[in-house]
């Protein structure tokens, strides 16, 4: 198989293991930065075109679309889609999980758990913002933040106030959330790939952190989860449309509940804290999937996006 990668940096383990576990099983791989891409959209041709050359055709993608770029990543993902590339995880798709906003409110619907979530306009609505998340210590997350940067914790109702005041602002648009005190700053990365969870970690913040972040300091080792974090991950998976995600969960005293879902989740931690060929999973899913008649999204433009059917779990 020919398989486009769209990564700004081949040399990010994410993208290195990616490449050695495609081109292990006699793969071509082709590293693309997104953002040297460009299209040529006319009426019934299609094509993408990179440092002056159109594209040849290729059989999958592999989006690898960091969040600051995520308007035009996905668009060029999109251009891929039309053009009949097996995406590995569909535009609308990522565009979905990236809102964290629009993200909860589709996991709400669904039932699937996640912390109480207050958003709001005005500053006056702020008091009782706080009293529907339970009051403080509150969780206040800026839309836009990624990597645990634009996350405060805000111990009391008028550190809360203060926050929030400063954000607004910005002009920031921020979610207030419930501290999920019981979970003691760690949380679980379930890495979920065509409906199940193969494997997981759990993430312990350093010291003092109540983000649990690798990159700040925090630690990992292996989780063994129970049947309920595993279907909550599988679910939350399923509501965004990711065929391959990162779901963050927290363990609270009404059961899991869901932080956040990746869709770009990162290899090297999980790789290493469960000792899983992670990126080759990934691309024997490829395998499976991007030959039998699927090339070509249904609707690259539509809220329902394609993900492989469940596997039954042993």
């Amino acid at each position: 198989m020919r398989i486009a990668l769209l990564s700004r940096n081949a040399k990010l383990y994410s993208s290195r293991r990616l490449i050695e576990a495609a081109e292990a099983r006699g793969h071509e791989v082709v590293v693309l930065d997104a953002l040297r891409c460009y299209m040529d959209i006319e009426s019934g041709k299609p094509e993408v075109h990179y440092k002056g050359k159109t594209l040849e055709k290729f059989d999958a993608v592999i989006p690898r679309i960091g969040a600051s770029i995520t308007f035009y990543g996905t668009a060029v993902l999109r251009q891929f889609e039309v053009a009949g590339t097996y995406p590995v995880n569909e535009s609308v798709a990522i565009s979905r999980s990236r809102d964290k906003l629009r993200s909860m409110q589709l996991m709400s619907r669904k039932g699937v758990g996640i912390p109480k979530t207050g958003f709001a306009h005005s500053p006056d609505d702020t008091g009782d913002l706080l009293k529907l998340c339970g009051g403080a210590p509150v969780v206040i997350k800026l839309l836009e933040g990624t990597q645990g940067i634009g996350v405060v914790l805000a111990e009391t109702k008028s550190a809360a106030e203060s926050v929030i005041e400063a954000f607004r602002g910005l002009n920031a648009h921020i979610l207030v959330q419930e501290f999920i005190k019981e979970a003691g700053g760690a949380d679980i990365r379930c890495f979920v790939v065509g409906g199940k969870v193969i494997a997981a970690m759990v993430r312990q913040g350093a010291e003092g952190e109540f983000r649990s972040n690798l990159h700040r300091g925090g630690s990992a080792s292996l989780a063994k989860l129970s049947k309920q974090e595993r279907e909550t991950a599988i679910n939350a998976a399923k509501v965004m449309g990711l065929n391959v995600a990162g779901v963050d969960l927290l363990r609270s005293s009404r059961g899991p509940l869901v932080m956040e879902v990746n869709s770009s989740p990162g290899l090297e931690g999980i790789e290493n804290a469960s000792g899983k060929d992670v990126a080759g999973t990934i691309i024997e899913f490829i395998e499976k999937n991007a030959s039998v008649g699927s090339a070509r999204t249904r609707d690259a433009g539509s809220t329902r996006a394609r993900t492989a059917k469940p596997k039954p779990q042993a």
